[in-house]
């Protein structure tokens, strides 16, 4: 009989850190669980990445009623996983702001990715009755976008396939900031499971490309200079060079996934395996990694019942 998903023993709960980065911008972090970030702008507030639920979002909404009475009017998405977006009811924002890649990803696959989530991550969609549905992007852009908070500045960038195919960051020309969502992971496994791994890399150099003093990654802590933005891009690239050599190497010799994966397993561990979530994305990332080196360009949609079909095959 299959073990549980490694991520369903994962109950304890973590400690929330709500720090500021720079005059009116601010994360919240919790020890590898997903992080979000806040922008006070002159006339309100946008809040990027949503949560997993709407009680989940009144958690961060208590944090920046500690600095701002400001109205919450703009919620950004990095990309569409359930655990990002889910929560956005709970703003009670004016818009709903993604890339037109992720508004499509969850046209085409959002219903099935909730329920994958949900059945995976039990901790992390606390109170999970309050999440009335998908939620819909109500601002759709293509490639980039400028938002201007009153006189602050926000520019919202269709970085590159990379997590996914629409991943999206959020960069603050003057205060150096950059919040990149799940594309960079800091002490934290990437799940890679809707992954392009031969994309990924050109765009963590794009994301170089932007100097940033300060980097919020989609998990762990935030690197607040630019030798740990640096230190964050090369570990994330590290990592999916590592898995990809080792995938590439697995197909090229005709094996299969199963042993694929043990080999992937046994090589990345000793150097990964104290990461956040290691030993749940693993299966997921050497999957679809396996996809992509047998070439199958995009990501197959990730079922309940995939899920459950391929932890069984891999950890049996």
């Amino acid at each position: 009989m299959a073990t549980a998903f490694a991520s369903q023993a994962d109950l304890e709960e973590k400690k929330e850190t709500f720090s500021e980065l720079a005059e009116g911008v601010y994360c919240l972090t919790a020890e590898g669980d997903p992080n979000s970030g806040v922008i006070v702008g002159d006339d309100g507030v946008m809040v990027i990445d949503a949560r997993a639920t709407p009680a989940m979002a009144e958690d961060l909404v208590r944090h920046i009623r500690t600095v701002t009475d400001k109205p919450i009017r703009h919620v950004m998405l990095t990309h569409y996983h359930a655990v990002r977006v889910l929560g956005a009811s709970g703003y009670h924002a004016d818009t709903v702001i993604a890339s037109d890649e992720t508004w499509e990803l969850i046209r085409e696959r959002g219903r099935q990715d909730m329920d994958s989530e949900i059945q995976r991550f039990p901790r992390l969609f606390r109170d999970v009755s309050t999440i009335p549905g998908l939620t819909w992007p109500t601002l759709v852009f293509h490639d980039r976008m400028i938002l201007w908070m009153g006189s602050r500045e926000v520019h919202i960038i269709h970085a590159g396939r990379g997590h996914t195919k629409g991943d999206s960051v959020v960069w603050l020309p003057k205060e150096k900031v950059l919040f990149a969502g799940d594309l960079v992971e800091y002490g934290a496994t990437p799940y890679c499971g809707d992954a392009y791994f031969t994309d990924w890399p050109g765009t963590l150099d794009r994301l170089a490309t932007f100097g940033a003093d300060k980097m919020v990654p989609g998990r762990g802590e935030a690197l607040t200079d630019p030798a740990r933005v640096s230190e964050g891009l090369a570990h994330t690239r590290g990592f999916l060079t590592d898995l990809t050599a080792v995938v590439q190497e697995g197909v090229a010799a005709g094996h299969g996934l199963k042993r694929v994966y043990q080999t992937a397993l046994a090589r990345l561990e000793p150097k990964y395996g104290h990461w956040v979530i290691f030993r749940h994305c693993m299966p997921f990332n050497v999957t679809r990694c396996f996809d992509e080196m047998s070439g199958i360009r995009d990501p197959r949609i990730w079922t309940a019942e995939r899920d459950l079909a391929m932890w069984a095959e891999l950890n049996d």
